[in-house]
């Protein structure tokens, strides 16, 4: 069995000194007598100890940092696994370096300024989420260590899905499961897989011959139980449902639940992200597979590689999961 790695407590009680007087010494911060000095580093040396360089940085407030910036409230942060699978990807990159990660949410009026702060102190550099075309285009302007998770202005880098792909399949799956009136509820304007997500639904259903139904909101839960409702009253031959996002998604399976609506009999559905409340909801959800992880884990390699260059873009392809909520239409 492999001997246990001696720590900064063991070096602190060998020496008989607190543990802030050991990190004092490893640091050369001052408020250690030279003579207790002296006998730390020979503690140290006796027990092999070995700062962990990760540790250190974090402790000194230096070292390099990644910067993380999400345009949103705090709120959705905490409660959109997506942001989650975003973070995951980015520690798992940095995994076994001294490379911290600092996240910063903001709601749009006050992402000017923080981008404004952290353009004067980039160390590796800054991922961007959800951050408005100007806006990406006057940072990169000041810091070309950028990458952006879904296209952004032209000539910043960015790291992305074939999303159009990705709702044209999904359409494409619904029409050829028996559904002949396929309605979809997209995300706000402006938001560049929003957009992209659009487009692919409209091309199929133009391809396909069928009629364009669609309601646009937020990647909200709320908000795809609002629209549901709103839709089918408006649409109530609607068979089946496109939905921008899994977290959207899930108000849809709630609103058809309420209003006596069966999934798939009644009212097929699939959703985009493919995160982990796709597999969990009930009935499963079909979904469009983003490797968000592999996305952010991307970007970051990109940064810490010091690979960029302006138009530097990765794009991962689509792959629809079907699952239970989109089964072929029974007559």
């Amino acid at each position: 069995m492999s001997q246990r790695r001696p720590t900064l407590a063991d070096v602190a009680v060998a020496a008989g000194v607190s543990k802030a007087a050991v990190s004092r010494v490893i640091n050369d911060a001052p408020g250690v007598a030279p003579a207790t000095r002296e006998h730390v580093r020979e503690v140290i040396a006796r027990l092999g100890y070995r700062p962990d360089p990760v540790a250190r940085a974090l402790a000194s407030g230096h070292g390099d940092v990644v910067e993380l910036i999400v345009i949103d409230d705090a709120t959705c942060f905490g409660n959109n696994p997506y942001y989650g699978r975003v973070t995951a990807g980015i520690l798992l990159e940095l995994a076994g370096s001294t490379a911290q990660l600092r996240v910063h949410v903001v709601e749009e009026p006050r992402a000017a300024a923080l981008l404004s702060t952290v353009a004067d102190s980039v160390s590796v550099g800054v991922i961007l989420v959800n951050v408005p075309p100007p806006l990406a285009a006057d940072f990169y302007a000041r810091c070309d260590r950028v990458v952006s998770i879904g296209p952004s202005a032209p000539g910043v880098p960015y790291v992305d899905m074939e999303n159009a792909n990705g709702a044209y399949a999904a359409v494409q799956h619904l029409h050829e499961t028996g559904r002949t009136r396929i309605a979809a509820l997209h995300g706000q304007e402006g938001n560049p897989c929003a957009d992209s997500r659009r487009e692919g639904y409209g091309r199929a259903v133009r391809d396909l011959g069928l009629p364009d139904i669609s309601a646009i909101g937020k990647f909200r839960r709320e908000a795809g139980y609002e629209m549901t409702h709103r839709l089918l009253a408006e649409e109530p031959e609607v068979d089946a449902i496109f939905v921008g996002c899994d977290l959207m998604a899930t108000g849809t399976l709630q609103a058809l639940a309420d209003i006596g609506r069966r999934v798939p009999d009644d009212v097929a559905v699939v959703g985009f992200d493919d995160c982990i409340i796709a597999s969990c909801a009930n009935p499963p959800l079909s979904s469009v597979h983003q490797p968000v992880e592999q996305m952010s884990a991307a970007a970051t390699r990109a940064l810490v590689n010091r690979s960029l260059a302006r138009h530097w873009r990765c794009v991962f392809p689509a792959d629809l999961r079907i699952r239970r909520s989109s089964t072929i239409k029974t007559l």
